[in-house]
């Protein structure tokens, strides 16, 4: 599951224009997998602005990122919740000094990278989603992409009619949009109700 969610990711941020590194193709036998940066990302085409990024991006702010280091965290099962995130301190191992210093040198001297952890999903509640962002906050992290965004913004920028053939991800989406597996997003002002027997 780690390759096809570092797909999506990879897909994410070349679609936006970013050059994508990936630090490793193979996972030491006396590392774990977790404990280092997924991608590095670099934006030759930063678009300024001047309010700060929110915690959670949305497509809409991405290319205000100027460079970030990446982590991937494709679950897919449950949403971050300060629970989950206080019983996976691995989670946090990007943000650790000597971490992300060795990640931060790969860019040389500047500002540093933006911190960015991806997500499957943060908690639905204003309270508990309050709650995780303000651990993953105190926790060193600067922002989360979450998976329904990525995903939403691939299915969304994908046309019908190109060849994706250097892209499995991008052409099984053409392939499904194709075929009407995907619908348009609809207004649903007049639900129509079944009507009883």
């Amino acid at each position: 599951m780690a390759a096809v969610s570092e797909t999506i990711v990879r897909e994410y941020f070349e679609l936006h224009g970013f050059f994508v590194r990936q630090q490793r193709k193979y996972v030491a036998p006396s590392r774990r997998e977790d404990e280092e940066v997924d991608f590095f990302v670099l934006n030759p085409h930063q678009v300024a602005s001047d309010p700060p990024l929110p915690f959670v991006l949305t497509s809409n702010e991405v290319p205000r990122i100027a460079r970030a280091v990446v982590v991937v965290k494709g679950w897919h099962t449950e949403s971050f919740s300060s629970a989950v995130l206080a019983h996976a301190p691995e989670i946090f191992r990007f943000v650790e000094p000597p971490v992300f210093q060795r990640a931060a040198k790969m860019f040389g001297g500047g500002a540093p990278p933006t911190k960015i952890l991806v997500v499957p999903a943060l908690p639905q509640s204003d309270e508990a989603r309050a709650q995780s962002i303000g651990l993953l906050t105190s926790k060193g992290v600067d922002a989360v992409i979450p998976f329904h965004t990525m995903l939403a913004d691939l299915i969304d920028q994908i046309e019908v009619n190109r060849n994706y053939q250097k892209s499995d991800l991008l052409q099984i989406i053409r392939i499904l949009k194709n075929y009407d597996f995907f619908k348009e997003p609809q207004l649903e002002l007049f639900k129509t109700r079944r009507r009883k027997r």
